[in-house]
């Protein structure tokens, strides 16, 4: 049986536990390409600014173990595909709390009108994401060789992995 675990959206009180989620993924530099040196005032920015929703996790203790964002994937005339991005806290990995993350997000899209969801950048490391990813339905559509620059292994492989929202032609 999962664990409890409460999904609901972003409040602005919730950004110090979000950020302290962010922080250390974007300093390993091994699954996200932004700058390992990000400050807390751009990664607001990018999180929460520039997404059209952001929601937060938190078990049954009420600590917040994960967050993610959701936001058109491009502008105009493919805004209508959906990205999203997410982060669990690193004690709770391996337990669900990404693929329930995953799940509400897929929902929230459709609900917001999207056709489907791409995530354009998925590092071939990360077999525990890759592996959640298929889980939830999503299926690779490209490999881009050496797309990312990894902290530790340097130029690794990404993936472009896509999942259609709607019946039928997603464009």
């Amino acid at each position: 049986m999962a664990s409890p675990l409460q999904i609901r959206l972003f409040e602005p009180a919730d950004w110090p536990g979000v950020w302290r989620l962010l922080e250390p993924v974007f300093r390993a530099g091994e699954t996200f390409p932004h700058d390992p040196a990000i400050s807390e005032t751009e990664a607001r920015i990018l999180w929460v600014e520039q997404s059209q929703a952001v929601m937060v996790a938190f078990d049954a203790t009420a600590a917040l173990v994960g967050t993610c964002y959701l936001r058109p994937n491009s502008l105009c005339l493919g805004a209508h595909v959906a990205n999203a991005g997410y982060v669990v806290v690193e004690l709770c990995r391996g337990v669900g709390i990404g693929s329930r993350l995953c799940q509400h997000s897929l929902h929230a899209a459709r609900q917001l009108g999207f056709r489907a969801m791409q995530f354009n950048l998925v590092v071939s490391t990360n077999t525990t994401g890759i592996r959640c990813w298929e889980r939830n339905g999503f299926r690779t559509v490209g490999t881009l060789p050496g797309a990312f620059r990894h902290r530790q292994l340097g130029y690794v492989d990404a993936h472009v992995m896509y999942q259609g929202l709607v019946e039928g032609p997603a464009a």
